[in-house]
């Protein structure tokens, strides 16, 4: 079965690129903003939402950066196939959701969430000297932060 992933990539300020923290059943992701296309849904849309559902953030979409063009199993059903597809974000608006300073520095409310969801996540921005593949745990990710960092 395919798993289309739709993700974004947001610059802040002096070009710092924001990232998602996420626990997930147990496992630690640092990854780029976005989630799953549903049925009905075109892709630009898809990131529109997700951004507005995660971050409660009005975005603009821009260019395409990257398709997977490889075969990718799903990190969490080993009968998925994961297809992720990449565009640049601009926000819209100030940033509300909470950012964070360290990786993972969930609070008692994500905690709450993760306990009833086995999920939760949190933002933060990673400067431009910091940013490379290595930031990002999933393997289409690294390609696309590679991508970013020598292209832009």
């Amino acid at each position: 079965m395919l798993n289309i992933r739709v993700y974004g990539i947001l610059f802040g300020e002096n070009k710092k690129v924001l990232v998602s923290d996420e626990y997930i059943r147990g496992g630690y992701y640092t990854k780029f903003p976005g989630g799953g296309l549903e049925f009905g849904e075109g892709t630009r849309d898809c990131l529109k939402r997700e951004f507005k559902e995660e971050m409660d953030l009005d975005v603009r979409i821009g260019a395409h950066i990257y398709t997977t063009d490889f075969f990718q199993m799903s990190a969490f059903n080993p009968e998925h196939q994961i297809i992720s597809i990449y565009y640049f974000a601009e926000a819209l608006e100030p940033i509300r959701a909470p950012l964070r300073d360290k990786p993972f520095d969930f609070d008692e409310r994500e905690l709450r969430i993760y306990a009833e969801k086995r999920e939760t996540e949190t933002f933060r921005f990673i400067d431009w000297d910091q940013f490379s593949a290595e930031v990002v745990t999933l393997p289409i990710d690294k390609i696309v932060a590679d991508l970013v960092k020598t292209s832009y």
